[in-house]
C-alpha cells in the first residue's frame, strides 16, 4: 500500500505574536479582508521561532537572534519589522540603583527571549564593563526585585513594570532600544518576519500575498492608530492615549537602517548566533514583473 500525497493546503500557516507589540501588524487583516485567508497560530515569540524553524509555520515573525541562526533557511519579508529607533518602551532593565553597580549582582531575566536578553547583557558587558550573576524566573516584578538587584523584562510586562510597577516600588527604568540607539547610532530590529525557503519556492505568489497583506494591515492600522488603541484599552491594564504613543514609538520597517543595525547586532554576537555579519540578510525578492 502506497503512501499518499497530502492534499495541498489552502490557506499558509502564518504565525501571531500575541503581544501588544504586534497588534497594529494584524489588527488590520480583519480591515482589509485577508484574515480569513490565513491559518494564524497564536503563541510567545519564542515558540512561534520554534514552529517556524522546525517547519509548523510556513511564514511568520521570527526572532532575531534565531533568524540569524536559522537564515539558510529562512527569506526575510522586507519593510515589515518589531523594532525601535530610540526608545521602545517594552524591553526594559530595571534596577535598584546605576547600571554600572551591578557587577557580580543578581539580575533576574524574566523572558526566555533569546534577542532582548542577549541584547541586555551585550549593553551591560560591553557598555558598562560589567558582568551580573544572571538567572531566570517569572516575569513579576515584585518578586524578581526581592532577590535580584535588577531584571530584564520584555513586551507587555515590561510595560507594566515601567509604567506602573517601578515608579511605585521606587526603581529605575532604563530602556534598552534607547541605550542600543545611543551606543550604536542605529535601530535595533527585535524580530522579522520570514519564510520558509521551501515554502516560497512552492508558493512563491502565496508568500507575496501574505507579505502585502502584512503591509496593508500595518499601514491602516498606523492610520487609525487612535481607534487600535481605543479597542486595545478595553482588554488592556493601560490607557488609550497611552497604546496610541506605544504602536507610533515602535519601529515596523526593515529597510537599509534596520538591516545595518542587523548587521552590527551580528557582528557584536558572532559567536552567539552563529551568523557571519558580512552575509547580506536574504530579502524576499519582488514577485515577477513587480
Amino acid at each position: 500500500m502506497s503512501v499518499q500525497p497530502s492534499p495541498p493546503r489552502s490557506r499558509p500557516r502564518v504565525g501571531h505574536i500575541q503581544f501588544l507589540n504586534c497588534l497594529p501588524l494584524y489588527w488590520g487583516l480583519a480591515r482589509t479582508g485577508t484574515l480569513l485567508d490565513l491559518e494564524l497560530t497564536k503563541d510567545t515569540p519564542e515558540k512561534l521561532s520554534e514552529q517556524l524553524v522546525n517547519g509548523g509555520l510556513d511564514i511568520g515573525p521570527i526572532t532575531l537572534v534565531e533568524f540569524l541562526r536559522n537564515s539558510a533557511g529562512l527569506v526575510a519579508l522586507p519593510d515589515i519589522a518589531v523594532g525601535c529607533d530610540g526608545p521602545v518602551m517594552s524591553c526594559v532593565i530595571v534596577s535598584k540603583g546605576p547600571l554600572d553597580r551591578l557587577d557580580g549582582e543578581r539580575v533576574a531575566l524574566g523572558s526566555t527571549s533569546r534577542t532582548s536578553v542577549r541584547l541586555a547583557q551585550l549593553l551591560l558587558a560591553e557598555r558598562f564593563g560589567i558582568s551580573p550573576e544572571y538567572y531566570t524566573c517569572p516575569p513579576d516584578l515584585g518578586l524578581m526585585m526581592q532577590e535580584a538587584q535588577a531584571a530584564v523584562l520584555i513586551g507587555d510586562a515590561a510595560l507594566r513594570a515601567s509604567l506602573h510597577d517601578a515608579p511605585r516600588l521606587g526603581l529605575h527604568v532604563h530602556d534598552l532600544g534607547q541605550m542600543w540607539k545611543e551606543w550604536t547610532g542605529l535601530p535595533f530590529v527585535f524580530a522579522v518576519w520570514a519564510a520558509r525557503r521551501d515554502y516560497l519556492a512552492e508558493q512563491p505568489q502565496t508568500v507575496h500575498e501574505v507579505h502585502r497583506a502584512f503591509l496593508a494591515s500595518r499601514d491602516v492600522s498606523l492610520e487609525e492608530v487612535d481607534k487600535v488603541a481605543e479597542q486595545a484599552a478595553r482588554w488592556e491594564a493601560f490607557d488609550a492615549e497611552l497604546l496610541a504613543r506605544y504602536f507610533t514609538t515602535l519601529d515596523f520597517r526593515l529597510g537599509p537602517d534596520q538591516l545595518a543595525g542587523i548587521t552590527e547586532f551580528a557582528r557584536l554576537t558572532g559567536s552567539d548566533t552563529g551568523y557571519a555579519p558580512d552575509v547580506p540578510v536574504t530579502l524576499l525578492s519582488p514577485p515577477d514583473g513587480g
